[in-house]
């Protein structure tokens, strides 16, 4: 499709009032340009210009019309700071820096932290995803800036919070911010969230138990499972070995229950996970399990490895939890690791345990075996019940090789 963009796009943020909020550079820019694509709502609020091109958007939005202006200049509108949640991070990935300009304006974001006298608030946007994204952030005091999608954003959301225990968080829905139609209302989770205009910002002051947490090892419990699950403590010594961050993709092959890429995701905003699991049903757990733990965004890939895994991203990491000794399956993820990617493997068989062993002995790297012992009632006093052993192989990629 890049071949039939524009020759440059220039994105111009504008703020919820409009032509009176823009500055001077803005102005000239919008009143020069020949060709113009925003929303119907952001067109109308411009002035008319004589033998201006001016489109609004498709409704499913698509970004096809761009094609229409192939080889020419256009201005693109942007609510506020476009990089915000907004339309420039995807023409970035379409064009490039080097065919973009971005003159941005102030966000919404930092309208409502104006407006809350927040200096400290996270910021969660479910504009086209999930809300489910909101439940990862919930922590008793923590404050979050939402990006709503439309006057439905906050009774949804509150239904959620209500449900994780946090009904008492009070929401502030900031309307039409900017403007002189700006308006504030307020209600707890659990009264329903507060009424609001299409066009505004959810303030939320998190108030509930101290539930969930920010490191690796949620409790088993946290998760829908049928027994196919990478328990707590294998789960941590995993997560620890595969060490996630900002922008790394990790599969996660014979899934089970996700708790492995789950957990992966909730590490960073910006990382992404693949749950690969021949199982349907299965898989579907794996996707309600993700949005009950507030990252939705996990792809769920349905099918054998490897041969489903034949279409995927190269990962900067893998976990194989389930299936090892599917033949080629080791091989497989070893050559498609980025360099420097990281491979942790389980197994419980003792068919498992001998492909490990002898992974290890031709590739090196790490070989662990993992006991962990539980303190159980046993006849009237407390003794250890073992869980089954399990081998942990991890390798790391060279760096830079291809």
């Amino acid at each position: 499709m890049a071949s039939v963009l524009p020759s440059h796009v220039t994105v111009v943020g504008v703020p919820a009032d409009g032509w009176p909020g823009l500055g001077d550079p803005a102005r000239a820019l919008l009143s020069e340009a020949a060709v113009i694509l925003g929303s119907a709502r952001q067109l109308a609020l411009l002035p008319d210009v004589p033998q201006q091109v001016r489109s609004a958007w498709p409704s499913p939005f698509s970004l096809a019309q761009l094609e229409e202006y192939a080889d020419r200049d256009v201005v693109v509108l942007a609510s506020g700071d476009p990089y915000v949640s907004g339309i420039a991070s995807t023409l970035l990935r379409l064009l490039g820096p080097e065919r973009m300009t971005v003159v941005p304006t102030v966000s919404s974001v930092s309208l409502a932290r104006a407006r809350m006298h927040w200096d400290d608030a996270e910021v969660v946007t479910v504009v086209g995803r999930r809300l489910e994204a909101v439940v990862r952030h919930v922590a008793p005091g923590n404050r979050v800036v939402v990006l709503s999608s439309d006057e439905h954003t906050p009774a949804a959301v509150a239904a959620l919070l209500d449900e994780a225990g946090y009904g008492a968080t009070v929401m502030t829905a900031l309307g039409n911010l900017g403007t002189d139609l700006e308006t504030r209302t307020e209600a707890t989770a659990a009264e329903g969230g507060p009424l609001a205009p299409r066009l505004h910002v959810l303030a939320l002051e998190m108030r509930g138990p101290a539930i969930g947490q920010w490191t690796a090892g949620l409790p088993d419990d946290a998760f829908e499972h049928d027994g196919q699950l990478t328990k707590r403590d294998l789960r941590a010594s995993a997560l620890a070995r595969l060490a996630p961050y900002p922008g790394a993709l990790l599969w996660d092959v014979g899934a089970g229950a996700g708790s492995v890429a789950i957990e992966w995701l909730r590490s960073h905003p910006l990382t992404t996970a693949v749950a690969v699991e021949a199982d349907a049903t299965r898989a579907r757990r794996i996707d309600r399990n993700a949005a009950a733990l507030g990252v939705p965004r996990l792809e769920v890939v349905t099918g054998p490895a490897p041969d489903a895994l034949s279409g995927l991203p190269d990962p900067d990491a893998i976990f194989v939890g389930g299936g090892a000794t599917a033949p080629g399956l080791l091989d497989l993820c070893r050559t498609r690791l980025r360099p420097g990617g990281r491979l942790v493997a389980h197994g419980v068989t003792i068919e498992t345990e001998q492909l490990l062993t002898a992974a290890y002995a031709e590739h090196a790297g790490e070989l662990t075996r993992l006991s962990v012992e539980r303190a159980e009632p046993l006849a009237g006093f407390t003794g250890w019940t073992p869980a089954r052993a399990v081998v942990q192989w991890a390798w790391r990629a060279p760096e830079g090789r291809r």
